[in-house]
């Protein structure tokens, strides 16, 4: 079964971007532009993995998602893909990402880059999975 990963873009140029690249990698893709309903849709398709630009605009709607994904039960442990424009916010960040399990790739991107991020944020959630069900541990 292929891994469902959900893109959440205020582009539709992006979106398409991702839809080609994530599509010929094998990945079922859902495609999502910025709204009041982003949440609940995310909650609906159980993504394996989330993409996510961090700044819309003059906004930081990626962020506050990031929030909102994070403070719920059901969606916090997503692996999170942020791509942005936005490198020193993102770069003064990184810290505190990494601590939640958040890969950072810049834009505009290698799509060799994007796929190694995808690749990462996939393996940290596979790790935690694992040591959650005491795999990996010492007696094992």
């Amino acid at each position: 079964m292929a891994l469902r990963v959900m893109v959440v873009n205020d582009s539709k140029e992006i979106l398409n971007l991702f839809q080609e690249i994530l599509t010929d990698e094998g990945y079922e893709v859902y495609l999502d532009s910025f709204g009041m309903d982003d949440l609940p849709e995310i909650e609906r398709i159980k993504p394996d993995l989330l993409i996510l630009d961090y700044v819309v605009g003059r906004e930081r709607s990626g962020w506050q998602l990031l929030q909102k994904l994070k403070m719920r039960r059901s969606t916090a442990n997503i692996p999170v893909v942020i791509c942005t424009t936005a490198i020193r916010l993102a770069q003064d960040m990184e810290g505190y990402l990494t601590a939640k399990g958040v890969s950072i790739v810049l834009k505009p991107f290698d799509i060799e880059d994007l796929l190694e991020g995808i690749k990462k944020a996939l393996e940290i959630k596979r790790s935690a999975v694992s040591l959650a069900n005491g795999e990996n541990g010492p007696d094992n």
